[in-house]
């Protein structure tokens, strides 16, 4: 995580840019962790959207080791057959066929190297727990009703550790909120920033 931090900040440094409102989804949620590690002036508010943060359990490195061994057995697909299921809420996989269908071919593209090594990087994070009482920017905390991977009750008790965040609970979605409804997540987000300047 602390290397997917460095290279956004070297893009931001690129650009110029000296503070963002930063929105990080799922894996996302923890590389905006470790830029409010890094580089916490830069930060000017954070949307974290289906995330958490605590590091993995044991059980839960079991898991990604046993996601990476199938991703180099079976390579995207298998790991789409399996993610697809668990990302979305059901009633995006009953009414949203299109939603279904891009997921997974977003999955099917990725390199079973890039697949392998952002699981190990997951399974390697540091624990940002401690990081959360310290936090004094904006923060809106965005959860799926139907999150199966960073259930709502974790992510509202997460929001509850950060002083002054903000909790929202979008209905009829998963873990991808933002692809599985759009509309719901934007007005949220439109609603940050328009308050944040």
């Amino acid at each position: 995580m602390a290397a997917y931090a460095r290279d956004l900040i070297r893009q931001l440094d690129d650009q110029r840019i000296d503070q963002v409102v930063v929105c990080g989804l799922s894996m996302g949620g923890y590389i905006a962790f470790e830029l409010l590690r890094q580089v916490p002036t830069r930060v000017h508010a954070a949307v974290l959207c289906n995330t958490k943060a605590s590091a993995d359990t044991p059980e839960a490195k079991r898991g990604r080791d046993a996601m990476a061994a199938k991703a180099e057995r079976e390579g995207a697909r298998g790991i789409a057959a399996e993610l697809v299921p668990k990302l979305l809420a059901p009633a995006t996989r009953e009414l949203q066929p299109a939603v279904v269908r891009e997921v997974a071919e977003m999955i099917v593209r990725q390199p079973v190297a890039g697949i392998v090594g952002a699981l190990r990087a997951l399974r390697e994070r540091p624990d940002s727990t401690p990081l959360l009482a310290r936090i004094r920017i904006p923060v809106l905390v965005i959860a799926g009703e139907d999150d199966q991977i960073t259930p709502a009750a974790g992510m509202q008790e997460m929001a509850g550790a950060i002083p002054n965040a903000e909790f929202l609970v979008i209905p009829d979605a998963g873990h991808l909120a933002p692809l599985e409804q759009p509309r719901a997540f934007n007005a949220a987000i439109t609603d940050v920033l328009t308050k944040r300047g």
